[in-house]
């Protein structure tokens, strides 16, 4: 899958694979990219039904598509049991774990 091919959208399908959904303020901190360009490309993510979003005020957040076929599905999840130790996605992770004031948490503890 050509889609796959891009280092920025493979990166972002790995963190939405081990977290569900995130905002894209979230994978533009864990990414370190401008949010153009990860909106750019969680577009292209979505026009191709790898990923689908839902708005929630202010917020956009996507996940990997309900309906990704299952083959695709297999290819991600492939990659991401030789990625998850490698860089950058350890890297990634570890960003986003430690994001302050990341939508849905508590911002009192």
């Amino acid at each position: 899958m050509a889609a796959l091919a891009q280092p920025i959208r493979l990166r972002a399908l790995m963190l939405l694979l081990r977290e569900g959904e995130l905002c894209v303020c979230e994978l533009t901190h864990a990414l370190a990219a401008p949010q153009p360009t990860i909106s750019r490309h969680l577009a292209q993510l979505r026009e191709l039904a790898v990923v689908a979003d839902r708005r929630a005020g202010h917020w956009v957040y996507y996940r990997l598509h309900e309906e990704l076929p299952d083959w695709v599905a297999q290819v991600l999840r492939q990659v991401a049991v030789g990625a998850h130790t490698q860089e950058p996605y350890l890297s990634d992770q570890a960003a986003l774990s430690d994001m302050p004031n990341r939508p849905g948490t508590p911002c009192c503890a």
